[in-house]
Order: structure tokens, then C-alpha cells, then sequence
């Protein structure tokens, strides 16, 4: 009993602390101090984006490993001259520089204002970036919640178990979610993301090659995308090789991530997961029928993501090298 007591004290307590946090944050909080901060952000972005596409999903995922990891505090910004940094370890090393390079053309511009210098932090600077790569690929607008402040620790060994693994199945991903206040229906529409980008063959190799030995094929993926998937990662094949993670509207920020779902031509596991289970497959097929629906979910997930663990008022610091801390 006493147990059971001490977990809904934590819970609330838990509870408690993210609101507080969320109402420090505010979309114009920057409104005295840099009021041209989003318009600043958005034209560096959109530089970006028109040198590389790849601008785009690089700085989306670069935003969920960061949040996931210690909070949305830019800590896997941070360069370590013994390679022990977030940014170092495994899960990471895949990290496209594309989006490292967005925060630091970003903060460039926006310390270039006068007003604004060292007056702004990485980590909303990278939270404005994701918006907006996500509006230019053709996803939805939305206002986003500032005030954070950069964190001082990277480690590699703050990676472990933060991050979800592309052979996770649903309880496994609603956990990983859930301790990070996300319910089910915002891990789905976060996993939508993967309507834009890429992993590399070494993640799913063995859904086509070496499932089990009566099946080497995965049953839940279409069977000729697995022949496709085998052409362009042959066995013996570089594993870092890209894939698109939808092979349909690979460049466009839209709902057919979960149609491709329902044709098992999911790429991870963990993404055709969401569709097999039957848990969550009312939820895929809900998005695959009504973007809108999708769009909005998504919303509101990220929202939810962009506060978590964050550090405010006077916690942490605003860097002035998003590499490094001050």
C-alpha cells in the first residue's frame, strides 16, 4: 500500500512538473527581446532547404533524438573533443550533418540582429527549424512554445534506452513514449515523420534476408517490396546505404506514411507494427483516410515533445556556440 502510495505521489509530482514547465513556455516569448526571431529562423532555414532537401528530415529527427534523450535542451549539439557526447553515440552517429548545419546557420542569423544576440537559445532556435523544415516539405503550421534554455551535459551514456529501436514492438514503443508523457495516439502521429527521410539497410536486413528460418522474409511486409528492398540492399551491401522510409511521396510531408502501412510496405518493423496490431490499427487507418486528422494529431504531439524536460527560467544557459557550452 505504501508502495502504491509513493508511485501516485511520483506520478503527481511528475505531473506537476511537466505543466509548470509548459507554462513557462510561450510563443512569444521572445517578443522584447528578439521579436524578429521567427522570421529570422525561417529565412536560414529556407536557405537551407533550397541547397539540400535533406535539410528537412535531418533537423526533424535531429529534434526528436534531442528531446528523447535528455529533454529539448540542444545537447546533442555539443561536440566532445574525446568523441563521448550524445552526438557519438551509435544511434546518433547516423545523425545527418545537414541538420547539426541548419541550428548553426539559424543561430548565425539570428545572432546577427543586434537586438537578438546570444539571446536566444539552440534549442528553440532547433525547435523553430524543425516547424519549419516541416512546413516546407508540406505539413502543417503551428505556433511553437519558447523559453527553453540549453542544457551543459552530453554523454553517450545518457543515450542509453532513450531512444526507440526499429525492431521495438507496440508495448515496447508505448512505453518508451509514455515515459516521456506521450500516449499512443501522439507515438503514431510522431511516427508519421517517417513520411519524410531515410534509414539505411543495416536497420532492416533482417526482415528481408533472415527473419526466421521457415520465414526469411518478414509475412507482414509486401512481398514485392521485399524484392524491392533486396534489389537495393543487396546482402554483403554497404549498411549504411539510404532508403526512403515511403516509398511513395518520399519528399512530401503527408499521410502516406500510414497508407503504406496498410499495404505492408512499412520499412521498420516498428513502423508496420502500428498497423498489425491490432491495438493501433484503428489509429493508422484513421490517418491514412483523413490527413487533416494526421496533421492535427501531429500537432499536438510535438507540442507535447517539444516540452519535455525542458529547463527554464534560470536552469541551464543560452550557448553562444550551440557546439559547445559557454
Amino acid at each position: 500500500m505504501e508502495s502504491r502510495s509513493a508511485i501516485l505521489l511520483s506520478s503527481l509530482l511528475f505531473s506537476l512538473l511537466l505543466s509548470t514547465t509548459s507554462a513557462q513556455l510561450s510563443s512569444d516569448f521572445y517578443k522584447n527581446t528578439c521579436p524578429n526571431v521567427e522570421s529570422l529562423v525561417r529565412t536560414a532555414v529556407t536557405n537551407k532547404f533550397q541547397q539540400t532537401f535533406v535539410t528537412a528530415p535531418a533537423t526533424l529527427r535531429l529534434f526528436f533524438h534531442d528531446c528523447f534523450v535528455r529533454g529539448c535542451d540542444a545537447s546533442m549539439l555539443i561536440d566532445s573533443p574525446t568523441n563521448t557526447a550524445e552526438k557519438n553515440h551509435p544511434d546518433d552517429i547516423s545523425l545527418a550533418g545537414d541538420g547539426f548545419d541548419t541550428v548553426v546557420k539559424a543561430k548565425a542569423a539570428v545572432d546577427s540582429d543586434p537586438q537578438c544576440t546570444n539571446k536566444v537559445s539552440c534549442a528553440d532556435i532547433l525547435a523553430l527549424a524543425t516547424r519549419d523544415v516541416v512546413v516546407l516539405t508540406g505539413g502543417p503550421f503551428y505556433p511553437v512554445e519558447l523559453g527553453r534554455r540549453d542544457g551543459r551535459i552530453s554523454t553517450i551514456a545518457s543515450v542509453q534506452r532513450h531512444l526507440p529501436q526499429p525492431f521495438f514492438n507496440l508495448d515496447q514503443l508505448n512505453s518508451f513514449f509514455g515515459f516521456n508523457n506521450l500516449t499512443q495516439t501522439d507515438m503514431i502521429a510522431l511516427s508519421g515523420a517517417h513520411t519524410i527521410g531515410v534509414s539505411h539497410c543495416s536497420r532492416f536486413s533482417r526482415r528481408i534476408y533472415k527473419f526466421s528460418p521457415k520465414n526469411p522474409i518478414d509475412p507482414t511486409l509486401n512481398l514485392t517490396y521485399a524484392f524491392q528492398l533486396r534489389q537495393m540492399c543487396p546482402l554483403n551491401v554497404n549498411p549504411t546505404i539510404a532508403i526512403s522510409l515511403d516509398p511513395t511521396t518520399p519528399n512530401k510531408f503527408d499521410n502516406a506514411y500510414y497508407t503504406n502501412l496498410q499495404q505492408g510496405k512499412g520499412l521498420l518493423s516498428s513502423d508496420e507494427v502500428l498497423f498489425t496490431d491490432a491495438r493501433s490499427k484503428s489509429t493508422v487507418d484513421l490517418f491514412a483516410s483523413n490527413n487533416d486528422a494526421f496533421q492535427q494529431a501531429f500537432v499536438s504531439a510535438i507540442t507535447k515533445l517539444g516540452r519535455v524536460g525542458v529547463k527554464t527560467g534560470n536552469q541551464g544557459e543560452i550557448r553562444h556556440d550551440c557546439s559547445r557550452i559557454n
